[in-house]
């Protein structure tokens, strides 16, 4: 049956929706007549983000001020996804950290994980029986380029999108005759606009502007890739070159390039 069509009862689910592709999945999905529930830790910008969509296009949406990195929250979250009818799981939130692992801070590499790993699989474990029950759904996994290859100085993040990289193509082997959709979006960076000088992170200064995707661009282009139930969007060049070395290129010859790149990632920007 594949993705269902807009209801009055049913939701579409986005994790990580205060910013960046999530909030541009939400934006284009309460476009498309999905009515949500939109998750995050920063439920202020949650609230503007669904009075605007609900003023835009008239549909329901619901928002859920949650740390998904807090095992407890999450089982509340899912006890709830469970009972109710969820047509799309857009498992997108995540954080990442840069530099040497024994570096960072611990509590914080742990929260990563957390995040990026247990709340996907188990929010995925929440409402995956009621659609295969139905025979329809769509869930669409936010992975990354840098979970296709070991990339020291980005250890935990790239570890944890592997994970997610392959528990979403398992998934789909899983699910193929049940009528469910799922599709792997495995971005290379992305963001709204370029900043200014001023508010340029370390990240937008080493990574040059033409290999930045539009966050607008990529939420379309993936909510059609799950309506299509294609395996994985890859889009920009970086995404694509990443995905190429992963799969082709020795490891002992690709990693210290790309931790190097990684570590530069990592440092504190100079001047102020």
């Amino acid at each position: 049956m594949g993705i269902p069509a807009p209801s009055p009862q049913s939701r579409a689910v986005v994790t990580g929706a205060s910013s960046g592709i999530g909030m541009a999945l939400a934006r284009e999905l309460a476009a498309r007549g999905y009515g949500l529930i939109i998750v995050a830790r920063r439920g202020e910008i949650l609230e503007n983000l669904a009075a605007q969509l609900r003023e835009q296009h008239g549909t329901a949406v619901e928002v859920r001020a949650v740390d998904l990195s807090d095992p407890t929250a999450v089982a509340v979250l899912c006890g709830e996804l469970a009972q109710r009818e969820v047509s799309i799981l857009a498992n997108n939130a995540g954080i990442a950290t840069f530099g040497p692992l024994a570096k960072l801070d611990p509590a914080y590499e742990q929260a990563q994980v957390r995040l990026n790993v247990n709340a996907v699989h188990d929010l995925t474990l929440a409402v995956l029986p009621q659609m295969v029950a139905r025979r329809s759904g769509g869930i669409l996994m936010v992975g990354s380029a840098a979970g296709n290859m070991p990339i020291p100085n980005n250890a935990t993040y790239a570890a944890s999108k592997a994970f997610v990289n392959t528990f979403s193509e398992s998934l789909r082997g899983e699910v193929a005759d049940s009528g469910i959709h799922v599709t792997l979006l495995a971005p290379g960076p992305v963001r709204d606009a370029t900043p200014s000088a001023e508010e340029a992170t370390n990240v937008d200064a080493n990574v040059p502007d033409f290999l930045w995707h539009d966050t607008t661009s990529v939420a379309r282009m993936t909510l059609d890739a799950l309506g299509r139930n294609k395996m994985r969007v890859v889009p920009g060049a970086l995404s694509k070159a990443m995905s190429v070395a992963g799969g082709y290129s020795p490891r002992k010859i690709t990693a210290p390039i790309v931790g190097r790149f990684y570590r530069k990632l990592g440092e504190q920007p100079s001047g102020d």
